[in-house]
């Protein structure tokens, strides 16, 4: 269990450990530690916060599952975004839940993940299914993703090795895409949606 919360770190290991098939194995309070911990212990689930200092939850995951291919990963969190959820997925972990669970629901999903199969929030997958696809390109999402952080589209050109032009245009699409007039509100709702990564 890797959160840097120790009320919540301690309480859901407390709450595990009601459960005779279940052990807690270790409890991280960073993401480093959580990755030293999962490549030394070993664990068949791995819980895991999101947002946690030295590598969050989405780095652990990915390097976890890397390194340890036996390990599922099962990230909790308290932010129901879809942005959150569609990324998990691109990173491949195995379960997606609110930390708002009960512990029935805990419960389940950590047996049905153990099993092999994939468990995401209901309320959170329905809600980013109903924001479907992203209607972007590879280069408008690349170039939203560069001026969500307010960089001028010359900085934005540059980094991406690209000509100004070509950012301009890309913009351009995105923002007729989306129906709104400025890049900002653009990278906005892009994000919102899950379609940034």
């Amino acid at each position: 269990m890797a959160d840097d919360q120790a009320l919540i770190r301690v309480a859901i290991s407390a709450i595990l450990e009601t459960e005779d098939s279940f052990e807690v194995v270790a409890q991280a309070e960073s993401g480093q530690d959580a990755i030293d911990l999962s490549v030394s212990l070993r664990p068949d689930v791995l819980l895991l916060d999101i947002q946690m200092p030295r590598r969050d939850g989405f780095d652990v995951a990915r390097e976890v599952t890397s390194r340890v291919p036996t390990s599922r990963v099962l990230l909790l969190t308290s932010f129901a975004h879809p942005r959150y959820l569609r990324r998990a997925m691109t990173i491949g972990v195995s379960g997606f839940m609110l930390k708002d669970s009960s512990p029935a629901e805990l419960f389940s999903a950590i047996r049905r993940i153990h099993a092999g199969f994939r468990v995401i929030d209901p309320v959170l997958a329905a809600e980013t299914l109903s924001m479907g696809e992203s209607p972007l390109n590879e280069r408008e999402t690349q170039v939203l993703s560069a001026v969500r952080v307010g960089a001028s589209t010359e900085s934005v050109a540059r980094a991406l090795h690209l000509s100004d032009g070509t950012v301009r245009n890309a913009v351009s699409g995105a923002l007729a895409k989306l129906g709104v007039t400025n890049r900002a509100d653009a990278a906005r709702i892009a994000e919102e949606r899950g379609w940034l990564g």
